[in-house]
């Protein structure tokens, strides 16, 4: 259960970032993965593809799963809740000055870059 709610959330605010800054899978669903459920990267990136799967490419996520490099359920729940939460990320974005949004993008990505350059 709390796997689930875990996920629900990376959903979430993947589906609500991609609204807001058009970002999403290898931003937010891999690190997420990666830091708060322990996935290695590759499974991470493999993962990451099922929630992306519609709009990225089946050939690649394919090749993950025939790997093993790929937990479906995490997934297919990340995905459901980008689904339904991208429209309010969308929603805010579209509300935000343009200067505020272009700045709070820069802060998130610099802040990410610094967060994976160091590691855990």
């Amino acid at each position: 259960m709390e796997d689930l709610i875990i996920y629900l959330l990376i959903g979430a605010a993947a589906g609500i970032l991609s609204g807001l800054f058009g970002i999403g899978g290898g931003v937010i669903i891999i690190p997420a993965l990666v830091v708060l459920q322990g996935f290695s990267q590759i499974k991470a990136q493999g993962t990451s593809l099922v929630a992306l799967l519609p709009p990225v490419g089946i050939l690649a996520f394919l090749e993950y799963y025939k790997r093993g490099n790929v937990d479906l359920y995490a997934g297919i729940v990340i995905c459901i809740a980008m689904v339904i939460s991208a429209k309010f990320g969308a929603q805010f974005a579209n509300m935000l000055p343009m200067d505020v949004l272009r700045k709070a993008f820069g802060i998130f990505v610099i802040l990410i870059g610094i967060k994976t350059f160091f590691g855990k």
